[in-house]
């Protein structure tokens, strides 16, 4: 059994088909990694006190001496700061994380009252992992540049903006995602951006993302 794992935590309502972290998943499995893809409860209403456990429980299902690497989109980004900032001393540290599409403060919506932004805290991004990096889109209307570059300034880690990549998702093209690859693979590895754009749509076929999502609780 491999001792490199990719945790994958999605965002509001759950990756749709043809999103990079479908295809990710299924592209690491390949490689022989162990993939952690935990189906959040309620989705499209997401809630602090439901949503954290679900993520420390698959944390902790990890062995501390294998390498662990996360990969976050939009609210579940979002999770990962709530995570770090009531992160115990004792608790595991991951090797790297990658944060995408981090909703700027500024965005608003009905259904995410119960997984509002934390205020940040760059000590706890540091305690929480060896390595953290966000990356946006140029043009992301929930992530805007200005406030996703106050987000990394606050927190004291890299930026990467991607020209005219939206949202990061499947609707803005994201997909097969070769730079989101390279960097799990790598531990070496700097700008999302610079490893490459997302390639042509892809061919999942049946596979439908209730397939691909661990259903374990």
């Amino acid at each position: 059994m491999s001792d490199r794992h990719v945790l994958l935590v999605h965002g509001w309502q759950s990756p749709t088909r043809g999103h990079w972290q479908l295809w990710l998943s299924a592209e690491l499995r390949h490689l022989g990694w162990q993939v952690h893809f935990p189906r959040f409860p309620s989705p499209g209403t997401p809630v602090l006190r439901s949503w954290l456990p679900v993520l420390r429980d698959r944390l902790a299902s990890v062995p501390r001496g294998d390498e662990l690497v996360v990969l976050a989109h939009c609210v579940g980004a979002t999770l990962w700061l709530h995570h770090a900032a009531t992160l115990g001393g004792r608790d595991r540290r991951v090797d790297r994380v990658l944060l995408a599409g981090l909703p700027g403060r500024g965005w608003n919506h009905p259904d995410l009252v119960g997984l509002r932004p934390p205020p940040p805290h760059s000590w706890s991004l540091r305690r929480a992992a060896g390595i953290t990096r966000m990356v946006c889109g140029s043009d992301d209307p929930i992530a805007p540049v200005r406030e996703s570059e106050e987000w990394a300034r606050a927190l004291r880690i890299g930026l990467d903006v991607v020209p005219d990549a939206g949202h990061l998702d499947a609707e803005s093209g994201y997909g097969p995602w070769p730079g989101a690859l390279e960097w799990a693979l790598d531990p070496r590895a700097e700008s999302v951006a610079a490893a490459g754009n997302p390639g042509p749509p892809a061919d999942l076929g049946a596979l439908h993302h209730r397939d691909v999502l661990d259903a374990r609780r």
